[in-house]
C-alpha cells in the first residue's frame, strides 16, 4: 500500500513542479533561437499534446483533466505575466529581460499524467528508450538572468533581496530560503513601488487569484489509489502480472515495479532495459489492462466530479478568466 501511496502522490502532484518550467513573454514565435548555441529556447514541437496522439492512451482523457490546466494555457498566462513585469519595470527606468516559459515543457499536458498513468503505454517509444523520457524532454535550457540589483529586486518582487545563506555551526538550524526578507521601500526615483512589487501587480492585471488548484491532482490521485482496489483492475493487473512473468519478469506485481526496475541512472537505456519496457507494453495490449483501468478510474472520477461540483465549477471558472485575460494582453502588445 505504501507503493501504491507513493506513485498515487506522484501523479497528483507532478503538475505543480512541471507545468510551468519558468517566467516568460508573450509574443516571441514558437520557435526562438538562443543566441548561445543556436538551439531553441521555446520549441513547441516538444510540448506535450492534449491528448495523446499514440500508445495505449492514444484519445484517453480522464474526466477530471477537464478542470486541470493544460501546459499550453500555463504557458500563456505566464507569458502574458512576464511581459507586464517587463513593461512594469520599465516605467520605473530599468530594462530586464525575463526568462521565457515553455522552454523545458513536462512529458505530460497535466497532472493526470495520463501517458504514465498506467505505467508506460507508447510501444514506439518503448523501443527506443525503454523507460526513460525522450532526449528533447530530457535536456535543460537554461535562459540565463542578470543578477538583480537591491532596488530592481524590491521592484520587481515587492520584497528586499533576500540575504545569503550563512553557514551553520553543528547542532544549529539552518536558514530557510528567503531569510531577512523585509518589505520593499515605498518609492523609487520619486515613484511609488506597486503593492507585491510588479509581479504582484501583473497577476492582479490578469485577475491571477492564489486559489488552490492542488485539490484536482489530490482528487485525481484519491482515484488513483481507489481504482487500484477494484476487483476489475485488481484482475487486469494480475493477468498482465501473469504475462510478464510467461515472458521471464518475474515477481513484479504491479507496473509500477516494472518501471522501478527498468528505470536507470545510465545515459542511454539498457539492451534489458528496452526488452523489458517492450513485454511490458505487449503485456498491457494483450491484457487490455490500461482501457480497463481508465474505464474504472474514469467512474470514480465522474462521482468525484459530483460531489465536489461546486468547488471544480469555481476553478474552472477562475482558469478561464485568466487565461481569457492573458490571451486578450498578448493580443493588444503584438498589434
Amino acid at each position: 500500500m505504501k507503493h501504491t501511496k507513493r506513485i498515487a502522490a506522484a501523479v497528483a502532484l507532478t503538475a505543480s513542479a512541471l507545468l510551468v518550467s519558468a517566467c516568460s513573454s508573450g509574443t516571441a514565435p514558437d520557435i526562438t533561437q538562443n543566441a548561445a548555441d543556436g538551439k531553441p529556447i521555446v520549441n513547441k514541437e516538444n510540448w506535450p499534446k492534449r491528448i495523446p496522439t499514440s500508445g495505449l492512451t492514444k484519445n484517453l482523457t480522464l474526466p477530471l483533466e477537464g478542470y486541470m490546466a493544460s501546459y499550453e494555457d500555463q504557458v500563456a498566462i505566464e507569458q502574458a505575466a512576464t511581459n507586464l513585469q517587463q513593461s512594469c519595470m520599465k516605467d520605473y527606468g530599468i530594462d530586464l529581460t525575463l526568462p521565457r516559459a515553455g522552454a523545458n515543457p513536462p512529458p505530460s499536458d497535466n497532472d493526470a499524467n495520463i501517458e504514465r498513468r498506467y505505467g508506460i503505454t507508447d510501444r514506439a517509444e518503448a523501443e527506443k528508450y525503454g523507460y526513460q523520457l525522450p532526449p528533447a524532454l530530457q535536456e535543460h535550457t537554461k535562459q540565463p538572468l542578470r543578477d538583480l540589483s537591491d532596488v530592481e529586486v524590491e521592484i520587481l518582487t515587492g520584497h528586499t533581496k533576500p540575504e545569503p545563506p550563512k553557514a551553520s555551526k553543528a547542532g544549529e538550524p539552518v536558514a530557510g530560503p528567503g531569510q531577512g526578507i523585509k518589505p520593499a521601500r515605498a518609492e523609487h526615483n520619486g515613484k511609488k513601488l506597486k503593492t507585491g512589487g510588479c509581479i504582484g501587480w501583473s497577476k492582479d492585471q490578469l485577475g491571477v487569484k492564489q486559489a488552490d488548484p492542488i485539490i484536482v491532482a489530490q482528487l485525481a490521485g484519491d482515484s488513483l489509489v481507489q481504482s487500484m482496489k477494484e476487483d476489475k483492475v485488481i484482475k487486469a493487473v494480475a493477468a498482465w502480472s501473469s504475462c510478464m512473468d510467461g515472458k521471464g519478469h518475474k515477481g513484479l506485481a504491479d507496473p509500477y515495479k516494472a518501471m522501478d526496475q527498468g528505470v536507470t541512472n545510465d545515459a542511454k537505456p539498457s539492451q534489458e532495459s528496452i526488452a523489458l519496457a517492450v513485454d511490458d507494453i505487449d503485456c498491457k495490449k494483450q491484457t487490455d489492462l490500461v482501457k480497463i483501468w481508465f474505464d474504472v478510474e474514469s467512474a470514480l472520477q465522474d462521482k468525484q466530479i459530483a460531489d465536489n461540483k461546486s468547488q471544480l465549477t469555481e476553478i474552472k471558472e477562475q482558469h478561464y478568466k485568466e487565461i481569457t485575460a492573458a490571451r486578450i494582453r498578448m493580443t493588444a502588445s503584438s498589434e
